[in-house]
């Protein structure tokens, strides 16, 4: 059997201003997971992220831990398929009022109901609606699932959103589980299947055992 693990990206600086550079938070649990791999003497074969700055950043850093270390670490390919939903269009396409800034309870109230509208078929255009993201990341999955070669040890930096649709697709749960999902997985969070013969299973979902509770961050 071969193992596939889902890394999201780590905490952004700022999600309604900047959300695709890495907040130093950010960075500090990107490397506790370079190091959680070190020490347990974790190695891929393959190495994948979307091609997001927050994705790519977030890879760099492990990379980086392992470099240091003296250990292998595989040269990446950033693929688009692997990037996020356009949350900020779901947002002006759900909220034609102002989105509130600094205020995270009613930004997330206000988040779940574009989502939602989203999921529901409500796109405007220029706004990647919710079957085709969905589709282009089970396209992705499926590349790699379906590539020869058995034991083979993959990763994927990516968005909360990919790990959502992979847990979706892995569990056949309806489109709706994938909102519950997308909510939960929090910044750096390790999810991990296991696949072959064309089939995917997950095996661990949303995991940070290797940052301390100082580290834990859902955006």
């Amino acid at each position: 059997m071969s193992t596939l693990t889902l890394i999201r990206h780590g905490q952004v600086a700022n999600f309604e201003t900047d959300g695709d550079r890495l907040s130093p938070k950010g960075e500090q649990q990107a490397r506790a997971l370079g190091e959680w791999w070190i020490r347990n003497g974790v190695e891929f074969d393959e190495v994948y992220s979307g091609t997001l700055g927050r994705h790519i950043a977030t890879e760099r850093v492990v990379a980086g831990v392992f470099t240091e270390h003296g250990r292998p670490w595989p040269p990446p390919e950033a693929r688009a398929g692997w990037n996020e939903y356009d949350a900020h269009g779901v947002l002006r396409n759900a909220h034609r009022e102002r989105v509130p800034r600094g205020d995270a309870r009613a930004f997330q109230r206000m988040f779940e109901i574009a989502m939602l509208a989203w999921l529901e078929g409500e796109t405007a255009e220029g706004v990647e609606p919710w079957p085709a993201f969905r589709d282009r990341v089970r396209e992705e999955l499926a590349r790699i699932v379906g590539a020869g070669g058995g034991g083979r040890r993959v990763a994927v930096f990516t968005s909360g959103g990919p790990i959502g649709v992979a847990v979706q697709t892995a569990m056949a749960a309806p489109d709706r589980s994938f909102l519950e999902l997308n909510w939960r997985v929090r910044n750096c969070s390790v999810t991990e299947f296991v696949f072959g013969g064309g089939r995917i299973t997950l095996d661990s979902f949303n995991s940070v055992a290797h940052m301390g509770k100082g580290l834990h961050t859902w955006r």
